[in-house]
């Protein structure tokens, strides 16, 4: 279901011959409700632990190759989902507010952590719409390994948070846009718009949180780049000689690899449908892991073709890698087991055929938006 988005589920089932042969050996046919079946007795715990088996076998094996001055380099953030407006999945997850009273969809409310120079998600976990985004972080970013740098947005600057990074590990560091109305006082000048400041953490934060300390050490690194505003980040990088301020710049725009990221599944993966398929909690949750072992898999086969060419993940079409592999899955299902090495290798052969070009570092036009949201009233579906 994560890979054949666009096929309905007994035509994906009869496609990849998943139906064991009768008595007589013939093929068998199966219905609909019969897979709705199957699918519950299987349930979505052993979906999550599968995801969890590959995720961190697959993202840490990629982010140990690709440090950076010996820190393994993650991305976190947020992401949201539609889910099908059914009355089950109104009541599990609810209709996160809008402008036009309510959104048109149930949505799940799920945060990612991704190793950011392959793209592939290391830990992810999810909820209904309501939970916080900091409440599911705070067990991802717990679980960061040591020798590490977490890139995050501003919505993470949380002390507790923060500090939990770098308390329970060993060189286990974060980056992050600092918040406008932030405060420090500036402890020593490391170079042109790069200071060694102190953060005092207000009482109500130690009072609730009393492991906090009064304040704590960090580093403030403002810069401009062409075609964008002026930022200013906040860092447990203290070192200046042995992390650069241009360098720990260049690491931020890093993380927008993370939101590419997502984008590849919401359009590419998932079509552009406006909701994945499941009308039930529990479907829903079997099929979010699915699509995200599913999404690691072609990011997995993607790093293979770039070891052998030579070239960076990044510079390997993601599109161009999904259609391949879901063309050989089709084939792998009638070929004999003996001659599926070869379909592998003729698959990475095909993926590796299209090199996307290397990234360019300025915007050349600004930003615009180049189609206006409908002006019709929204379809609610349901009463209120």
């Amino acid at each position: 279901m994560g890979l054949y988005r666009d096929l309905p589920i007994e035509n994906v089932v009869r496609r990849l011959d998943l139906v064991l042969p009768g008595e007589d050996g013939e093929p068998q046919t199966v219905g609909k409700g019969a897979i709705c079946t199957a699918r519950a007795r299987v349930g979505a715990e052993p979906l999550r632990t599968l995801f969890g088996v590959t995720a961190e076998r697959w993202g840490l094996e990629s982010a140990d190759r690709y440090r950076w001055h010996g820190l393994v380099v993650l991305g976190g953030d947020g992401v949201t989902l539609r889910v099908p407006d059914s009355p089950e999945n109104r009541e599990e997850f609810h209709l996160p507010g809008s402008a036009r009273r309510s959104a048109g969809y149930p949505q799940i409310r799920g945060v990612g952590l991704m190793d950011l120079r392959s793209r592939k998600l290391v830990d992810f976990d999810f909820a209904d719409c309501k939970t916080g985004e900091l409440t599911l972080a705070g067990p991802l970013l717990a679980r960061v390994p040591d020798h590490s740098v977490s890139v995050l947005d501003r919505l993470y600057v949380d002390y507790c948070l923060l500090h939990g990074i770098r308390s329970l590990g060993e060189r286990r560091h974060w980056l992050l846009r600092a918040r406008k109305n932030l405060k420090w006082k500036v402890i020593q000048r490391l170079g042109r718009g790069d200071d060694l400041v102190e953060v005092t953490i207000s009482y109500a934060a130690r009072r609730k949180h009393p492991e906090l300390p009064k304040t704590f050490l960090a580093r403030v690194i403002r810069y401009h780049r062409k075609g964008f505003r002026r930022r200013t980040l906040l860092t447990s990088l203290l070192d200046p000689k042995q992390y650069p301020a241009a360098e720990i710049a260049d690491l931020y725009c890093e993380r927008w690899e993370l939101e590419l990221a997502y984008d590849e599944i919401k359009t590419h993966t998932l079509d552009r449908e406006e909701a994945i398929r499941s009308k039930t909690p529990d479907g829903v949750r079997q099929e979010v892991w699915g699509l995200l072992i599913a999404y690691n898999l072609v990011r997995h086969e993607m790093e293979c073709v770039a070891l052998e060419r030579g070239v960076a993940p990044r510079r390997i079409s993601f599109l161009y890698s999904l259609r391949v592999i879901r063309d050989v899955f089709y084939w792998a299902a009638m070929a004999s087991p003996g001659s599926l090495p070869k379909m592998v290798k003729r698959m990475r052969l095909d993926v590796g055929k299209l090199l996307l070009p290397e990234r360019r570092t300025d915007r050349r036009y600004p930003r615009h938006v180049k189609i206006k949201m409908s002006g019709y009233l929204r379809n609610d579906g349901h009463p209120a």
